[in-house]
């Protein structure tokens, strides 16, 4: 009993290490958004907290695309995974009728718009997000919490490419095509 209490002990330090860093992390990306923005650290959290409430008061909240928590005061474990690991979000949204090579073209796509970063922000056009849309806000039509949750803007980003282009590999040639490159 005594071994099995000091294994779930040292697990249990482990996870809160891991929390803590993704505490910090949560807390770095959100310096990086003020700046971005040019704003305070204060107003982003703020700004963030009020998300998270019209997000929550949402008749749809917590059912279909884009529905993770968002990041609060107390943090999210499922948000901060997606915010780490926007790729895998993606794969599990991309239309699994679609050919395999589809997701090839996806991912070069949004990694030469935003290098799959949820935060990335193009200061001369606006363009915000892992899609690059322009403007970012119009990724509210997918959920509140656009601004940073990947969920979110892979849900936009997906339904713009199959209205605009019908596949990723048909935005992929359309971004090649074009200088300097947009899709």
């Amino acid at each position: 009993v005594e071994t099995k209490l000091a294994a779930v002990q040292l697990e249990a330090t482990g996870a809160s290490e891991v929390a803590s860093r993704i505490q910090t992390q949560q807390q770095e990306m959100l310096v990086e958004l003020a700046a971005a923005r040019r704003t305070t650290l204060e107003a982003e959290q703020a700004r963030l907290e009020d998300l998270a409430s019209a997000a929550k008061a949402a008749a749809g909240f917590g059912a279909g695309r884009g529905s993770l928590p968002l990041v609060s005061s107390g943090g999210s474990a499922e948000l901060t995974a997606a915010q780490l690991d926007p790729r895998s979000i993606a794969r599990a949204m991309l239309d699994p009728s679609l050919d395999a090579s589809q997701w090839g073209c996806l991912d070069r796509l949004w990694f030469a718009e935003s290098g799959w970063r949820w935060s990335a922000s193009n200061p001369s056009s606006g363009a915000y997000g892992i899609p690059q849309s322009l403007p970012g806000s119009k990724m509210a039509s997918a959920g509140a919490d656009w601004l940073v949750n990947p969920s979110t803007q892979i849900a936009w980003g997906l339904g713009y490419i199959e209205s605009r282009y019908g596949t990723p590999c048909a935005a992929w040639q359309a971004f090649l095509s074009r200088s300097p490159h947009w899709y």
